[in-house]
């Protein structure tokens, strides 16, 4: 069994996997963490900003919008993260395994 887990580290198909999946997530996370802690800096320095109505008469504050959009985004940014699983991640992963069933 320890044969089969040093066949798939030491291949390069694996290599390439961890890599750019790694380089991927890091990256979609620095978006969302910088796109979280903003809203959350609003949230301090700017109350009366967030809170100020979007239109006269209306109970709707630029806030709500803004937050939506956090957790909108939220879901984009898995959405876009599976897409490209299910797609070249899935491909390397089956690369990998191939590579290690034909030895």
């Amino acid at each position: 069994m320890n044969e089969i887990y040093q066949q798939i580290e030491n291949s390069a198909h694996f290599k390439e996997l961890v890599e750019k999946r790694q380089r991927f997530a890091a990256i979609l996370s620095l978006i969302m963490l910088v796109i979280y802690v903003g809203f959350i800096l609003l949230i301090a320095f700017a109350p009366g900003w967030l809170g100020t109505p979007l239109h006269a008469g209306t109970s709707v504050t630029r806030g709500i919008p803004i937050g939506i959009g956090v957790i909108v985004i939220s879901f984009v940014l898995t959405a876009i993260y599976v897409w490209r699983a299910n797609g070249e991640f899935e491909r390397l992963t089956n690369a990998v395994l191939r590579e290690v069933k034909s030895s």
